[in-house]
């Protein structure tokens, strides 16, 4: 089942999609206003069982997708978190003990089918497909062995970075990663059912139809159980936060000679049982 959070018109709502359009189901579950809500109440289940129940309320092409989740209280994403991912920096370096962590806002997302947004300070927009993990049960000082018992459901992010500004300060990357509509998330969430959908997941990137990225999650350095642990033990986790967990090698800046992404064109993140995230590129109005 694949839930979404959609538009049409002037209002927001949230439902399921099927290859006809959008059932929306948010008229019927009013006590939740947003996903993040359902999360909250570890109703995604009771979404799915409701989606049997009504017909397509939103044809295809007739509603806007939105990130999934509006507003979670916290995004955090993981770097450098393939083997090949840490060759590319050339600096020698092994394995690191800890993995690299940085927040994303809210706002620096758009969603399946809108446009990136490159602005006018800088044209190094770089795409990165990744997993997300969406934390269905909160909890500080998650152990490793337990922490898929907390993931709620899955999506896909494009970690979308203007590759110059993550240079302006020694230790941060922060203002490179969170430019106004620079990557996306989307389309859609799938529960969270089976560790295979994690273990034996493969991501990969398409820029105008060529392959950029193609890895599979179970190569990471640090695996989601892992991140979850880890990142739980120094704050608390709390339903409907995101967890990026990290690009495969193949990034723009990474190509000799780089290949920054250009208006017009579209990238693809497919990752295995999940879907495909689509974007365009657009220079900001």
């Amino acid at each position: 089942m694949r839930i979404a959070t959609f538009s049409h018109g002037s209002q927001t709502l949230y439902g399921a999609i099927t290859d006809k359009g959008a059932i929306a189901l948010s008229p019927h579950f009013r006590q939740w206003p947003s996903l993040r809500e359902v999360i909250e109440a570890g109703a995604l289940y009771d979404l799915c069982l409701a989606a049997g129940e009504h017909p397509v309320t939103h044809p295809k092409g007739t509603f806007d997708y939105a990130p999934p989740i509006p507003n979670p209280e916290k995004i955090i994403c993981v770097g450098v978190n393939f083997p090949d991912r840490n060759a590319e920096y050339r600096d020698g370096s092994a394995q690191p003990a800890h993995m690299s962590l940085f927040p994303r806002f809210p706002r620096s997302f758009t969603g399946h089918d809108r446009p990136l947004i490159r602005p006018p300070e800088s044209h190094m927009l770089d795409y990165e497909g990744e997993l997300a993990v969406v934390i269905g049960r909160g909890g500080r000082r998650i152990r490793a062995q337990d922490a898929y018992d907390h993931i709620a459901a899955l999506t896909i992010c494009n970690e979308g970075t203007i590759r110059d500004w993550v240079r302006h300060a020694k230790f941060n990357v922060t203002q490179g990663k969170n430019w106004d509509n620079s990557g996306a998330m989307g389309p859609w969430l799938v529960p969270f059912t089976a560790p295979a959908q994690i273990d034996a997941a493969r991501i990969t990137t398409r820029v105008n139809g060529e392959v950029r990225q193609d890895d599979a999650v179970a190569n990471m350095l640090f695996p989601v159980r892992q991140q979850i642990a880890y990142i739980s033990t120094f704050t608390t986790l709390v339903p409907g936060d995101i967890i990026v967990t990290g690009t495969p090698t193949g990034a723009g800046a990474r190509l000799d000679p780089p290949q920054f992404l250009a208006p017009g064109d579209v990238v693809e993140i497919e990752i295995t049982g999940i879907g495909t995230l689509r974007n365009t590129v657009e220079d900001e109005a």
